[in-house]
């Protein structure tokens, strides 16, 4: 008979099943406590203990749809999984709603009986300190000239042992505009929003939850020569922001600490959006420039999980003559150790040593019978190749076999993250559950890790890599390598990660790429990044263009999305057709769709299966005329790609950057430079045959029939779906409209 109960939970999000909550719970407030058990037990009481009171108090079973609410209707297997409920197993959850905590420390255990036999099992003491705000208790550092902060409402959340949490106030001008926080799905301008700075994979629909947060943001003046400044609380601990919210001239920051050393650094910047990016990313990591190639069209879909049908797909294209530049293949791997081509034959390694390729024989009637002759072919054809990835290993993938040695190796070497127990922590979230997550701080697991793919490119050719998922680290409780908890290691691990593969790219001299969906504060020293899982409708759409803006912001150079959405029922021609177009003027311009389980109808997000699935060429011809487009952009971007690494900007930036002064630009937020010289208006609404774009001052062309305008005006543009509204200004504009000149129609 067991009963589980872990204080500290671990889901960002919700309360967990067998924790308490709050995890320290504050001084005259009621608070909770939760236990799992199995179904042998009949009752259990919670005995607490503290300095001034004590006193017994019986749990009640539960239900789980009692303690959660319903998720929204799944659509698809991996919908399907990240809306269930907490896997308990045949566990039962028990609680117990508490009287207000007395002040100072306090120890609870759990007694329970068990059976007609009336068992009693006793669980250890757990302990915790009520916390009460403070005015002192910690030290607050401001770096950087501003006297944004007010003091007076500087807090401190002491317990017995310290402060557990700091609250810091600066001051907000009416009409300022605070942005940034990481890419953000919900709003690009944050005032009167509350959100939080932590890594989680929120399958779709994110909200105000992001797989790439950070605790800095911009503070954009209203325009008519309001100064602009930012601020970026210098830590990888949870941090939480009021904008607005609570006071509509306050901004509020609270964050974690670490009660032996409850300190807070604060960095303030003043300068417009422009410098205090620049500044920030001169602080956080240089940030790093892609190869050329990663801004030709990119294509990529679940479903291809054989060489034949990558052949044919690739074939098709060219056939076709849809550019194409980049090919990820996800599917490619024994699903298992993703180190190796399904189907390939070789000796298992017991202590997980790496292989090389004259270790493999690739079956002639396997799914992969020759991948070196492949890559080679796509090479020749000039298309690059990115192999998926995923910072797990399974550990629900049988109890044999390669991935079972590796599992093994990881945990007898002491390579993987451990739980508070010390034991290997198992991931908790609903993909990979239970995996083995690689622990990235220590030196012998990276080397373990990447040694086991620096193959793939050293000797079959690959690019690059997916660097896909880093969002598994959950529970302040965990234990690394480099003497760190979670609470300060979770969100920086994806960052190592991505980290990780880049620096085993520049360690085998490819000129190669990652691809993530994840990261964290200095994200931009490891290129690329994409905006992650959404179905393809116009809100989605909306979300993802919102995503690319304020990881912009944030300081990521390098974005792209999943054109339409990957999900779900394909999308519509008109939203596949403005969703290309405007991916062709976005710093990458990939298609992607998810694993349909080889069920009809296909799903795939190819501009040819589109066409054929609604009966309809435009999917087809649209797509190649701006798959064209980003072909012959190609120097354009490359140019600006080596620009913004050098000034520390992103490549695609909302118009307050280039303009600060202009209070105008607020009323567009989805127009956006690309570089230097080139103004986009997406079309992000159904149904649209018109769009009024807002031009700053300075003399603009419209790249499609030439005509100049002068700024600061509003223009009304027609907008047929073989067309996106785009002006270009500056000395790249002959360059720009001759990019445009005689497409394919």
């Amino acid at each position: 008979m067991t009963i589980t109960h872990r204080p500290l939970g671990g889901h960002p999000y919700r309360i967990e099943p067998d924790q308490r909550f709050p995890v320290d719970p504050l001084v005259g407030e009621p608070w909770e406590v939760r236990v799992l058990a199995d179904r042998s037990v009949t009752s259990i009481v919670v005995e607490v203990r503290a300095d001034v009171t004590s006193g017994s108090y019986e749990l009640e079973r539960v239900g789980l749809e009692d303690l959660y609410a319903p998720g929204t209707e799944a659509e698809g297997h991996l919908m399907e999984a990240s809306r269930a409920l907490p896997n308990i197993g045949d566990d039962v959850v028990w609680h117990a709603a508490l009287p207000p905590a007395p002040s100072g420390r306090i120890t609870y255990r759990f007694v329970a009986l068990v059976g007609d036999s009336h068992d009693v099992v006793e669980t250890r003491w757990f302990e915790c300190s009520s916390v009460a705000w403070s005015s002192e208790g910690g030290l607050l550092s401001v770096v950087g000239a501003g006297d944004r902060l007010i003091p007076g409402l500087t807090k401190w959340l002491v317990g017995v042992d310290g402060p557990v949490r700091a609250r810091v106030a600066l001051r907000l001008a009416p009409g300022e505009h605070v942005v940034g926080f990481g890419e953000r799905f919900d709003h690009i301008d944050q005032r009167g929003q509350c959100l939080d700075s932590v890594v989680f994979e929120q399958y779709q629909q994110q909200g105000n939850r992001t797989y790439l947060p950070s605790p800095f943001a911009i503070v954009a003046g209203s325009g008519n020569g309001a100064e602009g400044w930012g601020f970026h609380v210098r830590t990888s601990r949870r941090t939480w922001f009021d904008v607005g919210a609570s006071d509509p001239d306050v901004l509020l920051i609270e964050v974690v600490l670490q009660a032996r050393e409850p300190s807070v650094e604060l960095r303030l910047y003043d300068g417009s959006p422009a410098e205090v990016v620049a500044a920030h990313l001169g602080e956080t990591g240089q940030p790093v420039q892609p190869p050329d190639w990663v801004f030709r069209p990119w294509m990529s879909a679940n479903e291809w999980n054989t060489q034949a049908r990558v052949e044919l797909e690739v074939g098709r294209s060219l056939e076709l003559d849809v550019p194409v530049g980049v090919l990820v293949i996800e599917a490619w791997s024994d699903e298992s150790t993703f180190t190796v081509f399904r189907d390939a034959q070789y000796a298992e390694r017991a202590d997980g040593a790496p292989l090389v390729l004259a270790d493999l024989t690739f079956p002639a009637d396997g799914a992969w019978p020759d991948p070196v002759g492949m890559i080679e072919w796509l090479h020749d054809v000039g298309v690059r190749v990115l192999l998926w990835q995923i910072p797990l290993l399974p550990t629900d993938r049988g109890s044999e076999g390669q991935v079972a040695l590796d599992a093994t190796a990881m945990v007898e070497q002491g390579l993987c993250v451990r739980d508070g127990d010390g034991e290997p922590f198992h991931n908790r979230g609903w993909w990979f559950h239970g995996a083995l997550l690689p622990d990235w701080t220590n030196p012998a697991a990276r080397t373990w890790w990447l040694d086991k793919r620096r193959y793939l490119l050293t000797e079959m050719g690959v690019d690059g890599f997916k660097t896909d998922g880093g969002e598994h680290a959950w529970g302040d409780e965990l234990q690394y390598f480099d003497g760190t908890t979670g609470a300060v290691s979770n969100n920086l691990s994806a960052l190592q990660y991505a980290n990780s593969y880049h620096q085993l790219l520049r360690e085998t001299g490819k000129d190669g790429v990652t691809f993530s969906r994840s990261g964290f504060t200095g994200a931009a020293t490891v290129p690329c990044h994409w905006a992650g899982d959404e179905s393809s409708t116009w809100e989605a759409f909306r979300a993802s263009v919102t995503a690319g803006l304020t990881a912009a912001t944030s300081g990521v150079l390098f974005w792209g999305w999943d054109i339409a959405g990957f999900s779900g029922e394909i999308p519509s021609v008109e939203l596949w057709a403005r969703a290309s177009a405007m991916a062709a003027l976005c710093p990458i311009m990939q298609y992607h769709s998810e694993f349909n389980h080889g069920r009809a109808p296909n799903q795939d997000r190819t501009p040819w299966n589109l066409a054929e699935r609604h009966d309809d060429e435009r999917a087809l011809t649209v797509y190649r005329r701006f798959a064209h487009l980003r072909e012959r952009l190609q120097p354009y971007l490359t140019e600006q790609a080596t620009r913004c690494v050098q000034r520390r900007i992103p490549m695609m930036r909302p118009l307050y950057f280039d303009h600060p002064d202009d209070a105008k630009v607020w009323e567009h937020r989805f127009e956006y430079h690309l570089g230097d010289s080139l103004l986009v208006a997406p079309i992000c609404e159904p149904g649209c045959s018109s769009t009024t774009v807002y031009l700053p001052a300075g003399t603009w062309v419209d790249v499609w029939n030439e005509m100049v305008h002068e700024g600061p005006l509003v223009v009304e543009r027609a907008v047929p779906l073989t067309e996106i509204a785009a002006y270009a200004t500056g000395p790249a504009t002959d360059e720009l409209v001759g990019a445009f000149r005689g497409l394919p129609s």
